[in-house]
């Protein structure tokens, strides 16, 4: 019977004692995990080793995870899912503007935690359903198989959560998505889903698709519900 491929995750946490209890817990379900506590040495293990997933506090001696997040996203997409104690929407959205994947609040649940590293490496691993067909809506083409997306002739440079997202509005153009749907649908999971993370990775969709803020026309918002991706063509933009 064909088993399911290690999933190596690198854990920055500076509490020693939770980081143990954490990479206990993940290993013993099949993780391998890579544990340090500074974000200096988080900087380095992210760009110098490759691995499935970078589980980040916040809160670190040396490079915070704020800067750890932005340093790392410039040189890899590998999926970041950030663990702080803070619960403070700005700082949800802060991380998320910067390219994290996921985020998840202290105290948390190891087999919440499990679950959601799982659904982050399904995602990257393309195993979002039997329908794996190309999918073609006006100039954007995305093949789910090579998780690749063209705009206007123009590959996109997508997280992998910015990818689902897309892939989740332009394979049902023309409906109407809410916040909470595009979050069970990119994520697997709606629990705790909070409107702003969405509408963050949203804004950051339009920049790459090149999708007027002011007046959008390619992901369109209805207000009081949620997004559409359009199905018309888009007009060019003035330059």
């Amino acid at each position: 019977m064909a088993t399911e491929p290690l999933i190596t995750a690198l854990l920055v946490e500076d509490d020693i004692r939770l980081a143990k209890l954490t990479s206990e817990y993940l290993e013993k379900h099949g993780l391998l995990v890579t544990t340090v506590h500074d974000g200096n040495k988080g900087l380095d293990e992210g760009l110098k080793n490759r691995f499935d997933v970078i589980l980040l506090d916040l809160m670190l001696p040396g490079h915070d995870g704020i800067t750890v997040c932005r340093k790392i996203r410039e040189r890899s997409d590998v999926p970041i899912l950030m663990i702080t104690a803070r619960g403070e929407e700005a700082d949800r959205v802060l991380g998320l503007e910067l390219g994290a994947d996921d985020y998840i609040p202290k105290p948390f649940s190891p087999r919440e935690l499990l679950a959601r590293i799982r659904s982050i490496i399904r995602r990257v691993r393309g195993h979002m359903g039997p329908k794996r067909e190309s999918i073609k809506v006006g100039p954007l083409l995305m093949d789910p198989e090579s998780r690749t997306a063209v705009f206007n002739g123009k590959t996109l440079d997508l997280t992998g959560y910015e990818f689902d997202l897309l892939l989740s509005l332009a394979s049902r153009a023309g409906r109407v998505l809410s916040r909470e749907q595009l979050m069970e649908m990119a994520r697997g999971n709606a629990e705790e889903a909070f409107d702003r993370s969405v509408d963050v990775h949203i804004s950051r969709l339009r920049q790459k698709l090149n999708d007027n803020p002011r007046s959008p026309a390619v992901i369109k918002t209805i207000r009081g519900v949620g997004y559409q991706f359009a199905t018309e063509e888009p007009q060019p933009r003035d330059p």
